[in-house]
Order: C-alpha cells, then structure tokens, then sequence
C-alpha cells in the first residue's frame, strides 16, 4: 500500500514524548523544556523519511470541552491537569508543525479523534491511501480497504490486523468499547464486562441490538448486569461514537501550506534544536520577522546522512585483501562486531564491520541460514585481522567498544589502539541530554533513525540470532552502525572541543577505564553457591513463618504479593479499615513499600519484611547461581559506564550495587562472594569519602580541620553542635550529628530529619541551624552553588565533569527544588566517582607488572575488591592503599579502609 495521505493523532504522540523523555530532562539553556517538541518533531521527521511521498496532516485536541461532556458531565473527569512543562510546549510546538508546512487542525468542540474520522471517511470516499499514526484502539473502528493504521511501536494494523489483535472486525470495535467503557476516558460500559465476555457476545449476537435482543438468554451475574444497564451501554455507545461531519477549516486536497524555512530555523535556534537547523542550511533568518510578502532564500533540503558513504559486502578474497591493506597504512578506522549474543563472555563473531575513510565494509564469517552465499574462511579473516586490532599505533574508533574488546578477548585478541568510544564521548560531554545507546544518540545528535535491530531479526519469540539474518538485510545494517558511529565522532568532536576540562577528562579517565572494566569484568568473581543453597532455605524458612503470622493477624489466607488482596485486607471494610496514607494515580490506596511504611499496624510491618525477603531470595539468591558462566565458573557483572548523571558506575547481571549494605542478609550474601584456593579477598574502602569532599570543595575551616587532625568526624559534628567535649558526644549524639553530615550532602530538609532521627521538626530545625553555625563554609558553599547553578546550569566536580541540571529552573517547583539539592549533592557524588576512576587506572597500571598473583574483581559505590595471593597479603593491602589515597591530592588527606578475609564479607 503507498500512502498518499497521513493524518498524525498529535495529541496521543504529545502525552507518549512528553513522558517517554521526562527523565532526560530536555530543554534549551534557558531551561524551557522541550521533550514532548522534541519526541513530537522527530516522529513527524520519521514519518516524513519513511513516507516521503505522503501528505501529512498533524491533528490536536482543542482546548475545554466538547460535546461528550455534554452528554455525560464525568467523561475525563478523573484526569488529572496536565503538568506546567507539558502544557508549557504546545503553542511552541504548534507553531514549529505550522512552519514545517504541514497542515494543522485543532478544532474547538470536538476531538483528535473526530476530526480524523471526518478525515478518513472524505479519504476513503476518494480512494486515497491513507495511514492513522496513532495508539488509539478507537480509531481502529475506521481500518478500511483504504485506511490502516499505525501505533506507536510502529505495528501496521489492516483490516486482519485489527481482528488479531482486537478480536473483532473493524466495524465491530465501536460496540466492543461501548459494552466494556474505558477507563481512560471514564467511559462506564457495562459493570464487569471486559473484552473476552465483549467478543464472545459479538461473535454469538453479531452487535449490540442483537445482544439486546437476546440478553435474556445470559445467565449469571453479568446478565443481570447487562440488563439492568442498558441505558449505560447506550450512553457508553453514544460517547465513544466518532463524528464524521466535523466542519474542518480548509480543503486538505487542494491547498498546501508551504514551509516557512525562515521561521523554522529562528524556532529550532530558540528552543536549542542546534542539529535540526544546521540541516536547514543556510537560510536568511532576518525574513522570519518580517512580512510574509518579502521574499527569501529557502535552502534545499538536507541529504541523506549515509550519502557519500560506501557499503560493500566482502565475500571476495580480492576485495578482503585490498581492504586488509588499507587497514594497515591508516591511522585510525571504525570498527564494530556483529554477533550471535549480549552475553560478552559467550559472545561468537557472525561478522566484521570496518569503516575506512567514507568507505564501509562487512565482512560474513557465520552466516549459516539456508542458502546462505559462501563466505570468506572464519580462521583466516581472524588471523589476518588479529594484528591489525593488537597494534596500539592504529587507532580504533567505535561504539562500547567494551563489548566488542570482550569478543575478541574471546578469540584471544587483545584490543588496543581504542582512541574513541563515542558512548563514552557523549556521557562525557552531557550525562543527560539522551541515553548514550546509539540509536539514541543518532537521533539526539544527527537527527537519522537506525535501522532497529528488531527491524532486520524480529522482536520477542520470533526473534532471530545475527547469524540467520540473509545478508541483503544484515549488510546494510552493519554499515550504517559504523557510517553513523563516524558522524557521531565528528559531532561530539565538535561539542566536546569547546570544554577542555572535559576532553581531559575524557582522555584520561573516562576511555582508559573501558580496558580497565573490560579486566575486572573477565577477571570476575568466585561464589559458593553452597552457601546460597542453604541461606536460601532459611530464608523461605523464614517467608513460611511471615506467612503465618500475617494469615493469623488478618483472619483469612490472602497472597502476600498481591497489590490487591493487601489492598482488600488493609483498607476494605471487611479487612482492617484503616486509613490509606498514599493514592495510586487512579485513586485506589497505594500499597508500594513508601505508602505502607507511614502505617502502624504489625500486618503491615509483615508484609514489609515478607517484601524484602522475596526481593533478595529472587534477586540474588535464586538468580546468583544461574548467572555464573559455564566456562569459567566465576560470575561476571556488567559495568555501565554512560548511565548514572554522576559519573558512578552502575552493574548488572547481577547488580552488585544494591546488594543491602546494612543488613545482616546483605552480609550473608556478602560471605557467597568467595577467594579461589589459595587466595585472599582484599576489600579496599574509601572512609566518608563525600564528607572529605565536601570540606575540600567548601574549605569550611573546622571541617577541614576536623579530618587533618583525623578525628571521627560525626563526633566532631556533635561536639561543636551540642557543645560538648568531643570525648563526651554520646552515641545518641553521635547518631543524629552522623544523619545531620549525611542528609545535608543529600539536600535534606528539617522535616526529612525529623523522620530519619524521630524528633520534632522544630527541633530538627534547630539541629541544622546548629550545624550551619558550626560549618558556616558548607552553608556559603550550598548558597553560592545554588545560585550558580541556577545561572549557568551546570555545577562540576573537581575534576571538571558537569552534572547539568535542566530542571534548575523550571516553573514546576517539585522538579526545581529536586534540582536544586542535586547541585547541592552531584559534586560530591562525582567527584567520588572521578577519585575512585583515578584509583582504579592507577591500580590497574600498577597491576600489569604483577597479574599472576593480583586480579581486581569488583567495584562497588566507594570500594574495591581484590583477589589475591595468600602469601602477597600483606604486600598488596599496603600498595592499594598507597593508590587509593594517592589517586586525587585534596587539602585534606583521603583516607582508605582495607580488609582481608576468605569471602567479601570478611574482608568488610
């Protein structure tokens, strides 16, 4: 089917942009946020490249009401307003669609949906291949011979479509929505009708007059309920009915807007669209504001990015040969793998990927599908290749160049030579402007879509592994990674040239890590699993008794993982009664952990603790054991080095940072963390490594003079705040002057104080006044960071990384005093992270002269963990120390706590 007409649901792609980039904190530098522009813009962008020949036409919801709440008063009634940042953007947005030259609608009274109904029905009356973009199952009633639609994962529904998903034909999906509602909209249907009962009526009765007629044969409740309801199904039938006699406000089939090229580069320069509008050209933006009568220039549209670039497909031993020379005599190339797995322990090469100057090559070892062509011998283009990849002289450039290092370390091909990792480069130069993954990246900074993996093998449990993939669909694929990983290069280049602090940082702390994480994730660690086994049964043990002891205080066996069977025995008047403290966004009592911890009652502080033991039983003592890799029967955790906005690093498989650092079952867990034979663990921790920071940043003078005199800071704190000699701070004193230093780091306000040391706010009030008299340097620090923050954007940490705060100063206050504690924390936070990088390189250099009887196994928040010779403790411990609290010179010296034992647990 080739489109001829496309007509946006603008209002469904507004609401899914604006959330799907809430957390990437969009906006331009003054702070207007500019997500939901952003997502809508792109996906127009999108279409237009997938569509070029088709007529787009965006359609908005009108402001205020329409005539479905003049029928039913409570249609949307439930929905909340929407946020100030949202609505913030929307004449923007408008506006920027209008320049675009597209045809805009948003017309008053009605709805979106309505207008595209009138839209579809004057397309189809003319034969016009048309497409709805939109997630709405209420427009699917409009599928037609003519008319499909698109959702949001970009799935095409025909008429066949529609009825595997939806259950019914087209034509039947109005009565469908009239007897089951939707909750969405407030839409009633009948009471306890949902799909499957819906469908099986249709199908036995053909619609709803002939449900109607036969509702006497239905027996049970829900027959009762649909003849008791018949004026609800008719009311519900009315609502979600689309009107095809909207009076739209122009002739889509004769008239043409025309782009406004002028208007739109003035658009994308204000709200920071800086790729957008290089794609412009050079257009003479003076005419913007002036009258539409003056004429002006109006640039050709840009090209295609990939153009210019060559792809070829090596199966010729000729071809291999020449490029193999190339290779040789460069200085730097582009290269990237494909293969048959995530898993980088396991990981096989299907292909070879290399862009050399504008010319891009894939070389198939391992495609093996049916009549899959001949290809170059596997061991011979490895053996050719090997040198190439392990000469530090050439220069590789590519994308988590991490992954790939592990794959070839598979094939023992060590890596060297990595001058670029554009992941890497773009965490660097903005923590949070997209994820660092690059199809993100190819949309955030060259406005091109990839093509999705999902597109070339399938998705889900169709899914097929790179090696099946024909090689007319995999060729291209793996050329465009390495065509755009080049533009992404010079990019970032560009951006990142402009802050020499950052391009230091990058060059000596954030790519050398790559081969450094690349060690310890191989190096990996030893677990008894022995030990999880028999934590395991006493942990169920111990749900059984939970278990228990809640069917008793409850008086009826309930499942203790159900949201709603708790929220049914707490809150109900059948159960306990008692009073919810939080609301789910649809109004029911929250039961998640924050809500049910402001309850007292002993049911609830079950429930609490039966939570934590499920968590840790599935997320460490079931999951451990299976995680462990059959060849080198040692876990290996992946380290992410672009995710965190701080700088810290952050694993998976397992996630060894949340391990519970307190509890007696996070230590347990700890002890399963074991040396081989003959082998010690050392575990080396930085000791209040942000509170160390923090004097060094604000050069509070009793701060700084409390760590060079290497007291217990906590008890220095108390001493000055409760005026007592430091060798009579109580432990009570102690305890409230340690939550005083720690959550003033994290922003927190008297009342957070109050509820983390059980006093009144009052006195919490006077707590951190206290403090800050003592410390006046830390509260002219927070002060002058604020409002530094708040001018320019960004605060740094001591080595000059930014943490950028797009929030700062939004309108929203939530989202700008979450901010605002940020630029209070993030520099601590990352300076710890930029320290204990420095360490890692420094350990990992010295390492390289002494491997055989040290290997670095683990990194967790402020810690590193060793595996070591037994007969080299002593040696080592003093040497890690050493690095460690020599990594980063401060005015005050940092210190390193350093443990030794059989597990990590002894060595804490």
């Amino acid at each position: 089917m080739s489109h001829k007409l496309i007509l946006l649901d603008g209002s469904a792609f507004l609401f899914r942009a604006y959330f799907s980039t809430l957390k990437q904190h969009l906006s331009n530098q003054e702070g207007f946020p500019t997500g939901a522009m952003f997502g809508v813009v792109n996906a127009i962008k999108r279409l237009q490249r997938q569509y070029p020949e088709a007529k787009l036409i965006a359609i908005f919801d009108a402001k205020g009401k329409n005539f479905r709440h003049e029928l039913y008063p409570q249609y949307k009634a439930h929905r909340k307003p929407a946020d100030d940042d949202l609505v913030m953007q929307i004449e923007p947005l408008y506006e920027i669609i209008r320049a675009m030259g597209f045809h805009f609608m948003c017309v008053p009274g009605v709805e979106a949906d309505d207008v595209i109904a009138t839209l579809s029905r004057c397309a189809d009356q003319h034969s016009i291949k048309t497409m709805i973009a939109s997630g709405d199952k209420d427009l699917m009633q409009l599928v037609s011979e003519n008319i499909s639609q698109l959702d949001m994962t970009g799935s095409t529904y025909n008429r066949d479509g529609v009825i595997e998903k939806m259950g019914v034909a087209p034509e039947k999906i109005l009565d469908l929505l009239a007897l089951t509602g939707d909750s969405a909209d407030n839409i009633p249907g009948v009471p306890s009708v949902g799909p499957k009962t819906a469908i099986k009526w249709l199908q036995a009765y053909r619609d709803l007059d002939g449900i109607k007629e036969n509702a006497h044969e239905i027996k049970g409740k829900v027959g009762e309920k649909l003849r008791d309801n018949f004026d609800l199904l008719d009311l519900s039938h009315r609502l979600v009915s689309l009107k095809f006699d909207v009076d739209l406000p122009c002739n889509i089939l004769e008239s043409e807007p025309g782009e406004d090229s002028a208007k739109l580069a003035d658009l994308y320069l204000q709200y920071g669209f800086s790729m957008w509008h290089k794609q412009l050209g050079d257009v003479d933006t003076s005419s913007a504001n002036e009258t539409a009568e003056q004429p002006h220039e109006v640039s050709k549209p840009a090209q295609s990015l990939l153009e210019g670039y060559s792809q070829t497909t090596v199966l010729d031993e000729a071809i291999f040969t020449t490029m193999v020379e190339r290779l040789k005599r460069c200085k730097r190339f582009v290269v990237d793998l494909e293969t048959n797995s995530l898993d980088y322990m396991n990981a096989k090469i299907v292909g070879w990927v290399f862009l050399i100057e504008r010319d891009s090559f894939y070389i198939p070892v391992a495609h093996d599908y049916l009549d899959a062509p001949k290809q170059l011998d596997f061991s011979k283009v490895m053996e050719t290749l090997k040198p190439i990849l392990e000469e530090a002289s050439i220069g590789k450039v590519g994308q988590n160049l991490k992954y790939d290092a592990h794959v070839l370390a598979n094939y023992q091909i060590d890596l060297n030579g990595i001058t670029d990792d554009t992941m890497v480069k773009s965490y660097v130069l903005n923590s949070v402007a997209t994820r660092h993954n690059m199809d993100d990246l190819s949309e955030h900074y060259l406005n091109h879509q990839t093509i999705a993996f999902s597109e070339v093998a399938g998705k889900g449990k169709k899914q097929i592994t790179f090696n099946q993939v024909s090689l007319e669909v995999a060729s291209p694929y793996a050329c465009e990674d390495v065509i755009v990983t080049d533009l992404l290069n010079q990019v970032l280049d560009e951006n990142l040239a402009q802050y020499p602090k950052l391009v230091k940082l990058y060059q000596r702390i954030e790519l050398p890590m790559v081969k450094v994480l690349l060690a310890v994730e191989r190096n990996g660690v030893k677990l008894d699993v022995s030990s999880l086994s028999m934590q395991q049964l006493e942990v169920k043990s111990q749900m059984d008794r939970i278990q228990a002891q809640a069917y008793e205080l409850a008086g009826e066996v309930f499942n203790l993982e159900s949201p709603k069977q708790i929220q049914q025995i707490l809150f109900s008047e059948e159960g306990l009664g008692l009073e919810p403290k939080k609301k789910t966004p649809k109004g029911a009592p929250s039961t998640n952990e924050e809500a049910l911890k402001l309850l007292d009652h002993p049911l609830v502080d079950l429930i609490l603790s039966y939570r934590t033991l499920t968590k840790l039983n599935s997320t460490y003592l079931e999951a451990l054991p299976k995680q462990i890799d059959l060849h080198t029967q040692r876990l290996h955790t992946s380290y992410h080095q672009a995710v965190t906005a701080t700088g810290r690093l952050s694993s998976s498989n397992p996630n060894l940072q949340n391990i519970p650092i307190r509890s007696e079952l996070g230590a347990r867990i700890r002890g399963a963390f074991v040396a081989s034979e003959g082998c010690v663990i050392i575990a080396a921790d930085y000791s209040q490594i942000e509170l160390r920071i923090m004097a060094h940043i604000s050069q509070d003078v009793n701060l700084l003079d409390a760590f060079k005199h290497d007291q217990d800071v906590h008890s220095a704190t108390a001493a000055t705040m409760f005026k007592v000699a430091i060798d009579e701070v109580t432990k009570e004193q102690r305890r409230r002057a340690k939550a005083i230093n720690f959550g003033l780091i994290y922003g927190m306000s008297a009342f957070g104080l109050a509820k983390q040391i059980d006093v009144s706010r009052t006195e919490a009030k006077e707590y951190i006044d206290a403090y800050f008299e003592n410390y006046p340097g830390v509260a002219q620090y927070m002060e002058d960071t604020r409002e530094s923050a708040k001018i320019q954007g960004y605060v740094e940490t001591i080595m000059g990384r930014r943490l950028y705060l797009p929030q700062i100063n939004a309108k929203n206050k939530m989202l700008q005093q979450h901010a605002l504690r940020t630029a209070i924390n993030a520099p601590m936070q990352g300076s710890s992270a930029d320290i204990i990088k420095k360490a890692m390189l420094d350990v990992h250099d010295w390492i390289g002269k002494n491997n055989n009887d040290i290997k670095m196994i683990m990194q967790v928040h402020d810690e590193l963990v060793f595996e070591v010779s037994a007969d080299q403790v002593e040696v080592f411990s003093q040497k890690i120390k050493d690095l460690m609290e020599g990594a980063v010179l401060l005015d005050i010296p940092l210190k390193v706590d350093v443990g030794t034992g059989n597990s990590w647990q002894q060595a804490h």
